[in-house]
């Protein structure tokens, strides 16, 4: 009888605990690296998977359906020594719409910047006030990245906490004298993605980031036509800003993200509005010009 109680209350203790934040499908793509063992690939995706997954990153109570859904497709490049790669790495997380089975795509960014050292069976140790090591900094900077950008598309700068958190980790990084963390060379890497989300002259792209999703994405199946003026004014605030600051890798990353998803919301509705969604997605994405011209076909 004992052992039947102490079965009862553990099992109704794992039905109360709350899940982690994230639900990241890391995926290690090895082809180009020569190696006889690939275990090593293997015991690397789950140990990212789960130093992303198993962490609790905020104060907040997560249900398991409420987990943001994440991928890190990592390509290695084939290492000039045994445990230091180099690899390039898409970044993607969305957000369900409300009232659909749709999901919005918040984040696609291609950081080609990945210099770390790992051997098989290595603990993952972070701090958010010290720096551990390169990958452990990669790893959470992005986990807090995509708690930003989430947190942003569910209230007006609500993902402020987050940013600050991968600022730290930028900063904290400067030591490490690794690709990605400073200001020099790209200005497609991480410290210019977290500068340009924390510096306010370009908080409108981020108060931009909840009309789109909060005020026109869910709430689209109410009134189309008011959503695309909504997503319109949107646009028209990130031309501004690109004026300003022509090469702001938040709008490229912005753009590639919602690029498909544009294009389908303003192939349709009143002509006037999607010219001018044509005209200025022309102008602040002028690469993707010919697919663009699908909204006034």
């Amino acid at each position: 009888m004992r052992k039947l109680t102490l079965a009862i209350l553990f099992f109704s203790t794992l039905l109360s605990v709350k899940a982690q934040e994230l639900n990241c499908r890391v995926t290690i793509n090895a082809d180009q690296v020569q190696s006889s063992d690939r275990r090593i690939f293997e015991d690397m995706e789950n140990a990212f998977s789960q130093f992303l997954n198993n962490q609790k990153w905020t104060d907040d109570q997560f249900e398991s359906f409420e987990r943001i859904k994440c991928n890190l497709i990592i390509t290695l490049q084939d290492p000039k020594s045994i445990g230091n790669y180099e690899a390039t790495v898409q970044v993607q997380s969305a957000r369900p719409v409300y009232n659909s089975n749709y999901e919005s795509i918040l984040i696609n960014f291609a950081d080609r910047d990945w210099q770390f050292e790992y051997v098989e069976s290595q603990p993952l140790n972070f701090n958010i006030n010290s720096f551990n090591t390169n990958l452990t900094s990669m790893l959470a900077f992005y986990a807090y990245l995509i708690l930003g950008m989430d947190y942003d598309s569910f209230s007006e700068m609500g993902g402020s906490t987050y940013f600050q958190k991968a600022l730290t980790i930028v900063n904290n990084a400067q030591q490490a004298n690794r690709p990605g963390w400073n200001a020099l060379g790209s200005t497609r890497n991480r410290y210019w993605l977290i500068e340009n989300l924390t510096n306010q002259q370009m908080h409108d792209i981020r108060k931009g980031i909840y009309k789109y999703h909060r005020l026109a994405l869910d709430t689209y199946e109410l009134d189309r036509d008011k959503s695309r003026q909504q997503i319109l004014e949107v646009l028209k605030s990130i031309k501004k800003i690109r004026e300003i600051y022509p090469s702001s890798i938040l709008i490229i990353s912005f753009l590639d993200a919602k690029s498909d998803e544009l294009i389908n919301i303003f192939s349709e509705g009143n002509i006037q509005v999607r010219r001018e969604a044509f005209d200025i997605l022309s102008t602040i994405d002028p690469s993707k010009r010919s697919e663009y011209e699908k909204i006034i076909k």
